[in-house]
């Protein structure tokens, strides 16, 4: 089984703004560097043969290179915890490609993600007892934000849970057209 998802590697330079902006603090989970990605599909866990599908039909994919900036941080808040965020903007090219990859995941037959897509890239999970942690982070870094960037390819990665945590390794990049 492979677990798989599709996102965006933000450059060296926008991840360093990122890992600047985490605290030291206790209570909250920071990403790291090696993680920092803006997932487009989350895939989840597939054979070998529709994992092969999905690279290829991830490969029909026309996109122009865009833009992206950070544009200041959020939460998600769960029942026992959530993750703060960096949100990317603009939405609409970020939007448009995630819709993309939704069509060709959908014509491999895997069944279409009902969440709500929300362009961002993920920096720190918390549990319950750390929320008021995580909101006075988010209070902080709202002005959080980056010169943009370009985005001219998203990769399929390949997700390996460890006891040592979670290991992201890039299946195949996708360039623009």
């Amino acid at each position: 089984m492979h677990r798989l998802f599709v996102a965006i590697r933000p450059p060296g330079q926008i991840r360093d703004l990122l890992i600047d902006a985490m605290d030291e603090g206790p209570g909250l989970a920071w990403v790291g560097d090696d993680n920092l990605h803006l997932t487009l599909r989350f895939i989840g866990e597939v054979e070998r043969p529709l994992a092969n599908d999905i690279a290829d039909a991830l490969q029909l994919i026309r996109f122009p290179p865009f833009d992206l900036r950070i544009s200041g941080v959020g939460r998600f808040d769960r029942k026992n915890g959530g993750a703060i965020w960096a949100a990317a903007e603009p939405r609409k090219p970020v939007v448009e490609l995630a819709a993309k990859v939704e069509r060709s995941c959908a014509s491999v037959g895997l069944e279409p993600e009902r969440r709500t897509f929300h362009p961002h890239i993920t920096l720190a999970r918390w549990n319950r007892s750390s929320a008021e942690i995580a909101a006075d982070f988010e209070r902080r870094n709202s002005n959080l934000s980056s010169e943009p960037f370009a985005v001219n390819r998203f990769v399929l990665f390949a997700s390996h849970l460890s006891r040592h945590g979670v290991h992201y390794e890039e299946i195949a990049g996708y360039p623009a057209a």
